[in-house]
């Protein structure tokens, strides 16, 4: 999917030659923790977050130093802090140049910009135009949407023995040299021996994400790779995504 296809088109955005105080009051209006700033032919020229208002004068949160790192800081970065702190204009606290996309950028690489940067939202362009914005909840919508769209397969088991196959061999976790698939009317059975715990849930979910499978049941023997000591798995059948 690409960022075209989620984002939300109607931006709630803020002027640059607004106040801070107004960009506060608008992000409480619509309960957004976030705006896009742009100039008068909707230019993005930079993004406002709450994050930008935790360091303020006006609450007595401006940060402060002692003596000795503000003299290795130096002047430039403490004139910075100052104007952040104590600035009424957006564009005195706003972030510059911030994170953007394209309506042809894939997901895969909003989600990248949003755990690289820590950010819950990016703005989307055409050109410098703002456009649009993709935030986390356009990103939890896209997956709900999606789920609600998947219907019910029936496959027969030979397929979807070798579809839990390809899957295992595609993870870089998974021991698939060690793991045996049985299906037998769409229910799984995962045979053999793993030597991390958290290989089992994994493996469970490999399976339940196939197409047609009815059941998922866990025949996986733990062996902790350093006493030998083995663990068996209670008996246990659990609905295709539904585990207990």
């Amino acid at each position: 999917m690409l960022a075209g296809d989620v984002m939300t088109r109607d931006v709630i955005a803020i002027a640059s030659d607004a106040t801070a105080m107004q960009a506060a009051a608008l992000m409480l209006k619509h309960e957004i923790s976030g705006l896009p700033v742009v100039d008068s032919d909707g230019t993005l020229v930079g993004m406002v977050t709450e994050g930008d208002f935790l360091r303020r004068s006006d609450l007595g949160t401006q940060r402060r130093r002692p003596r000795w790192l503000e003299f290795l800081i130096g002047p430039g970065r403490l004139a910075s802090d100052y104007v952040h702190a104590c600035g009424r204009k957006i564009t005195d606290i706003m972030t510059t140049e911030p994170c953007s996309a394209t309506e042809w950028t894939p997901l895969a690489e909003i989600v990248q910009l949003m755990e690289r940067h820590r950010i819950k939202r990016v703005p989307v362009v055409c050109g410098r135009r703002l456009v649009g914005i993709v935030t986390r909840a356009d990103l939890l919508r896209a997956y709900a949407s999606h789920s609600a769209d998947v219907e019910p397969v029936t496959t027969d088991d030979a397929t979807i023995r070798k579809r839990v196959i390809a899957e295992l061999a595609a993870q870089a976790w998974a021991p698939l040299a060690q793991i045996d698939v049985h299906v037998h009317g769409g229910v799984i059975e995962l045979r053999g021996s793993i030597t991390d715990e958290r290989q089992r849930q994994a493996a469970m979910v490999a399976a339940e994400n196939v197409p047609g499978v009815k059941a998922v049941r866990d025949r996986l023997v733990w062996i902790e790779p350093i006493s030998g000591m083995t663990v068996v798995p209670e008996a246990d059948t659990a609905p295709a995504g539904a585990r207990a």
